[in-house]
């Protein structure tokens, strides 16, 4: 029957990276093995302004491994709140105030930080676009040949972007009314 103790339970759910072996300076016939457990106090939610922390006082120590780190990480909800020059608008001294949460590792990528900033989003947003576009426009000679011409052309484009702009009103005013319009 396999014992209860604490090394054995180490032992048979996940054994330490680190084993120390206490020598006892009496010259007994056993050595004794310590688990290394390490514990450590730290506020790692940062500044985030929207995460209400508890006084130390209250604050317990969390278990926190593989298994559980993403479910923990969820939980403190890390962030930050800094401002940056801003250099899209191309405005000189202009600044951008900018949040960041994390609730996942995938979270501090380039991807998903430029995805919480709005202004960044925007450009995100338009360069998958633009790949997807040249994704279908692949092999298509013709269809590209019109692009061009259509992009060479200032007439052209001012009444594309009219036509936009007149597209865009008329779903605004649309959704505005409702769908008071009755289907024949």
């Amino acid at each position: 029957m396999a014992s209860n103790s604490g090394q054995s339970f180490i032992k048979r759910n996940r054994p330490p990276r680190v084993h120390i072996f206490y020598e006892d300076p009496f010259d007994a016939e056993q050595k004794v093995e310590l688990p290394f457990v390490m514990g450590i106090m730290a506020d790692l939610s940062g500044d985030n302004p929207g995460v209400e922390k508890p006084d130390i006082d209250d604050r317990k120590l969390l278990d926190i491994d593989m298994d559980n780190f993403t479910k923990r990480m969820e939980a403190i909800e890390p962030g930050t709140s800094f401002t940056v020059k801003d250099k899209l608008s191309g405005e000189d001294n202009s600044k951008m105030s900018v949040q960041l949460r994390f609730k996942s590792m995938d979270d501090f990528t380039p991807g998903k930080v430029a995805e919480q900033v709005p202004a960044l989003k925007k450009l995100l947003d338009a360069r998958r676009s633009l790949a997807a576009l040249r994704t279908m426009m692949d092999g298509r000679v013709q269809a590209i040949s019109q692009l061009e011409e259509l992009t060479r052309d200032p007439a052209l484009m001012q009444a594309l972007a009219q036509k936009i702009e007149a597209d865009q009103s008329n779903s605004a005013d649309g959704a505005a009314e409702g769908d008071g319009k009755e289907e024949a």
